[in-house]
């Protein structure tokens, strides 16, 4: 178990479903495209929002492990609602892609991604300003994770030393340093990974990286991006980087129950 960075309340005090909050009108689904995402018939793509599930293979790549599993899920939601689903957008509507930020729900008003979630069949992302429903949603996950389903079967973080693509990625290692200047906090573990939580995104952890020191064992998820072809890369700068945008995205390897921040 990990401790995250803001302490508030225990997890097992979150309902781990996420309630509709208000009516929403329904949208008609003409095809699921993998486990996050949606192809509306108005045409609009749906990326649902706080949920990572693993991709699809293309260009010649395998599916990752589970995401068939997380794609036929997701198709059995919608068909049996009669391929209509409720669509929330997120305070940050559209990603780079185009596609449309939400939170997706049934008819009947249950939040599909908490559904997903809370059978292994995913990884929590929370990335505000799209993190209304992060309380839920973590609650999900860990009840998930607690009994190893899906995703979390046999799950164990990968080593910072064992990197060797980009993406997203869910790591383990230990603080070797800890830099502050005018880019934010950078928090360099051993193996090769610095983690940056950027000067505009310091309020969010409330301080709590000062609590921070090295030598301590941490998970870190999120996008992992490689920089070693970079021709801006400084020498001796770590080849792989990773930002945290919210404190739910790093954790304390510790024998302490996980408690969680109250607003990431």
């Amino acid at each position: 178990m990990g401790a995250f960075l803001l302490p508030a309340f225990f997890l097992g005090q979150v309902r781990a479903e996420c309630p509709l909050p208000a009516t929403l009108p329904l949208a008609q689904v003409a095809r699921v495209v993998d486990g996050d995402t949606l192809r509306l018939a108005d045409g609009r793509s749906v990326r649902l929002i706080g949920i990572n599930t693993p991709e699809m293979g293309h260009r010649g790549r395998a599916d990752e492990p589970g995401a068939k599993a997380a794609r036929d899920r997701l198709q059995a939601l919608v068909k049996e609602n009669g391929g209509k689903v409720a669509i929330r957008p997120g305070a940050e509507p559209h990603d780079r892609h185009g596609r449309t930020l939400a939170h997706v729900y049934t008819p009947q008003g249950r939040n599909i991604e908490a559904i997903l979630l809370g059978e292994g069949l995913g990884f929590q992302v929370v990335v505000p300003p799209n993190d209304a429903l992060w309380a839920c949603h973590a609650a999900a996950e860990r009840s998930a994770r607690q009994v190893g389903l899906g995703v979390w079967r046999g799950f164990s973080p990968r080593p910072v030393a064992s990197l060797e693509q980009a993406g997203f990625a869910i790591v383990s290692g230990r603080i070797q340093r800890i830099d502050r200047n005018r880019g934010g906090t950078w928090i360099d573990l051993e193996g090769g990974l610095v983690l940056q939580v950027r000067q505009a995104d310091a309020h969010l952890f409330e301080g709590s990286l000062r609590s921070l020191r090295t030598g301590q064992a941490v998970e870190a998820r999120g996008w992992i991006v490689d920089r070693r072809r970079r021709s801006d890369q400084a020498s001796g700068q770590a080849p792989w980087l990773l930002r945290l945008t919210s404190p739910t995205m790093l954790e304390l390897l510790s024998s302490a129950a996980k408690v969680v921040p109250s607003n990431p």
